[in-house]
């Protein structure tokens, strides 16, 4: 049985930097665990890379620590060549850029806390779901 493959929206990513107790935070604890494999584009990492240190002072976090976090998430992720083929689709063009991942790596989640932005990604076999949904759809949590 193959894991479920997933894009993780800069929007949880930076959630999961600025509390320990949120589902953000549980969900990139488990990063690398096995329970799921994750999906990144470099315009992608370079987006949580360009917000993550712009809030450093606000996440408690040295600009080496996002750096390790970032060199992690390179270390376990598959990763996509990006060649904008279909742009725009979504109103926002960093959601795009999430999609464009998803749809590149085949993955049929995107976990974000903005699905109203993402209502249009299931004519790619991709569905939007919250960083609380996903570990439930997984079986993590009853």
């Amino acid at each position: 049985m193959s894991l479920p493959d997933i894009v993780i929206d800069t929007c949880v990513v930076i959630s999961a930097l600025r509390s320990q107790l949120g589902a953000s935070h549980q969900l990139l604890l488990k990063v690398g665990t096995g329970l799921f494999e994750i999906h990144l584009s470099v315009p992608l990492l370079l987006d949580y890379e360009q917000v993550a240190k712009r809030q450093c002072g606000e996440l408690g976090l040295t600009p080496r620590d996002i750096d390790d976090i970032l060199d992690y998430f390179c270390l376990i992720s598959h990763q996509h060549e990006i060649h904008y083929l279909w742009r725009p689709f979504l109103p926002d063009p960093n959601d795009d850029m999430v999609l464009e991942v998803a749809v590149a790596g085949q993955c049929g989640n995107i976990v974000t806390f903005n699905l109203q932005d993402f209502r249009c990604c299931e004519q790619f076999g991709v569905r939007a779901l919250t960083p609380q949904v996903f570990p439930q759809e997984i079986g993590e949590i009853k």
